[in-house]
């Protein structure tokens, strides 16, 4: 086999114990290989996973991330795969007998998934989100990091939010871009600590959530990094202790006086848009009085968890309380509560009546929960994530924190796979956990 022979479409789908080998020289090999057969040979090969077929689904896997660094080098969009293409359709409505479920118009429904409609980086400016008939990724600790946010969009999710990311730590941070990931950082500064990563695949989809109590602060810190995400949204729902201790999170339901402090300071400020996300107060009429107030403050747009702040995750979203408060607001209203099958999305869409709906766990334990052809099997997201986690160089306590959560609800922790996931220490020993070793290595030795 000649080496410094270009690999053409023919050599991805049927190459045979020199693929890896092959691949290695690839960079602009694979590229000949798309403009060649088209990027039907990298959707060829990722329907393997569907047929059990992890051999080739290892190759396709290869030959998808040469492909990625390659437009990211050259600065360019990735082109959506078949599934991709597929999955971005409207919300989808419930099955009924009784009724015909409302569908979204024509122009919404060509809207969403139209990349030419949404915000554009080329004039360098910042364009309103658009949140109507999203499908939308919550905020989930240590869980939102970058590879799962392209887990999740890779699905079909339109809006994917970062983990909530503390003002005290963001402003000690300075933007930093790694040529070798092909990712913008932001770094504590004298340390290599990274607080948050992104990348330009996701510049128009990707929001950054705050935890903050001062205004002043919450500028400084949305300053550092408003010009590489799509969107600000400070958290105002979270019920933890360390949220709450602080003046942040679901502390700041309670003092509508700060909330319009914060909120108005950032949209007179800033370019980007600016959002919030609540939890609801103890009665539906106090809810939809400060998301009034709220709403005066020019957000863009609110999202609505449907539960208090006493509210356990196994008590029932009150998806009639989120209903009170889009009824009230002109603006758009995402809902956020019991979403855990694709089909709810639609449920919760008809029930509520907001413009988008938001899910936290039920993405958390099969991301592609977004995707309109259904649920892959539990263990091929697992191998998935893990790839991109290996891809992305995530934080290993991230990382282990991700598969923890997606085993506890599918299986034990005290079983094997969960005490192996405790025990591992690096991204390597994930890779060989899950089989990944090939693809570990080849990622790690094909970087500058």
């Amino acid at each position: 086999m000649n080496l410094h022979k270009p690999i053409h479409g023919d050599a991805l789908t049927t190459s045979g114990d020199h693929f890896w080998i092959a691949l290695d020289l690839m960079g602009e090999a694979i590229d000949e290989a798309v403009m060649d057969k088209g990027e039907g040979v990298l959707e060829d090969l990722s329907g393997c996973s569907r047929r059990g077929d992890h051999r080739r689904w290892r190759r396709w896997s290869l030959a998808t991330v040469v492909y990625e660094n390659n437009a990211r080098r050259k600065g360019g969009r990735l082109p959506a795969t078949a599934e991709q293409r597929d999955t971005r359709k409207p919300l989808p409505s419930p099955n009924t007998s009784s009724e015909t479920p409302p569908s979204l118009s024509a122009t919404d429904a060509a809207k969403r998934g139209n990349p030419d409609t949404e915000e554009s980086e080329a004039d360098g400016g910042a364009a309103a989100m658009d949140y109507h008939n999203k499908l939308v990724l919550a905020p989930m600790v240590r869980v939102g990091t970058l590879p799962f946010r392209l887990l999740a969009a890779g699905y079909g999710a339109d809006i994917t939010y970062g983990e909530e990311i503390i003002d005290h730590k963001m402003v000690k941070c300075e933007r930093r871009l790694n040529e070798f990931l092909g990712t913008t950082d932001f770094v504590e500064k004298g340390t290599s600590n990274v607080v948050f990563r992104t990348c330009h695949e996701e510049r128009n989809r990707v929001v950054f959530q705050m935890g903050t109590s001062d205004a002043v602060r919450a500028l400084t810190a949305a300053q550092i990094v408003c010009k590489d995400v799509a969107a600000i949204d400070i958290n105002m729902g979270c019920p933890k202790s360390f949220s709450i201790s602080g003046g942040m999170g679901a502390a700041l339901l309670s003092k509508p006086e700060l909330i319009h402090d914060i909120l108005t300071t950032l949209r007179r400020n800033l370019d980007t848009t600016v959002t919030c996300k609540v939890r609801l107060l103890t009665s539906s009429q106090a809810t939809v009085e400060l998301a009034r107030r709220i709403e005066k403050t020019g957000v863009s747009a609110v999202a609505v968890h449907g539960r208090r702040v006493k509210d356990r995750p196994r008590d029932p979203a009150k998806w009639n309380e989120i209903a009170d408060v889009v009824a009230s607001l002109s603006i758009p209203v995402i809902a956020n509560g019991d979403v855990f099958e694709y089909e709810d999305f639609g449920r919760m869409k008809n029930a509520t009546g907001a413009s988008s709906i938001m899910v936290a766990r039920g993405a958390l334990w099969n991301a592609s929960i977004f995707s309109a052809k259904g649920k892959l099997p539990w263990d091929d997201i697992k191998r998935e994530y893990v790839r991109k986690s290996i891809l992305w160089d995530n934080d290993i306590k991230s990382t282990k924190q991700t598969l923890k959560e997606m085993i506890m609800h599918h299986s034990c922790l005290e079983l094997a796979e969960g005490k192996a996931v405790i025990k591992s220490e690096t991204n390597e020993d994930l890779a060989k956990l899950y089989d990944e070793e090939d693809y570990y290595h080849f990622v790690t030795l094909s970087r500058p």
